[in-house]
């Protein structure tokens, strides 16, 4: 994503009204279930927000976590098509949380350079935890150990020049 897509920190993000009538909703589900005075104020605060197409950054967190609940689950696709799929994708980089995952695919696309025109002599996956996998690919030089986690994917280890 180019960086003039990205929000400054303290800008607000703003919406396109495909956004706003997927996230609507969704934002009300929340209010219906949600009993917590505090978490009610913020959930209507983000829903006059997104109803402004102006999310504020003390909202970004909340906002992308309702974004990340609803592309995870298959909701937005189902119930809005594709095109409403792709579109909230690009709002969950604007958030933190898609920045941070934006950033953990960064890192790892740069570990992963460095198996470039190697041969892989082994790769093996396996269970850290419920949820959570390894992937670990070995060549004569290297040995790199991805972890996948339902909070992202991030470089494990990386060990260089094994020959010696």
């Amino acid at each position: 994503m180019a960086s003039e897509d990205q929000p400054k920190p303290g800008e607000s993000i703003t919406l396109d009204t495909l956004q706003r009538d997927i996230l609507l909703p969704q934002v009300q589900a929340f209010l219906e279930v949600t009993n917590d005075p505090q978490a009610r104020e913020t959930y209507l605060g983000l829903k006059t927000a997104i109803e402004a197409l102006e999310v504020p950054s003390h909202l970004e967190r909340r906002l992308g976590a309702i974004v990340e609940v609803a592309l995870t689950s298959g909701r937005v696709r189902h119930l809005f098509g594709p095109a409403a799929e792709l579109s909230l994708n690009a709002l969950f980089l604007k958030t933190p949380r898609g920045r941070e995952v934006a950033q953990s695919l960064t890192e790892l696309n740069k570990a992963l350079s460095t198996l470039k025109g190697q041969t892989v002599e082994q790769i093996t996956s396996t269970q850290r935890s419920p949820g959570a996998y390894s992937l670990t690919v070995k060549t004569k030089n290297c040995q790199l150990v991805i972890r996948f986690e339902q909070s992202g994917v991030r470089v494990e280890s990386l060990e260089v020049d094994l020959s010696r």
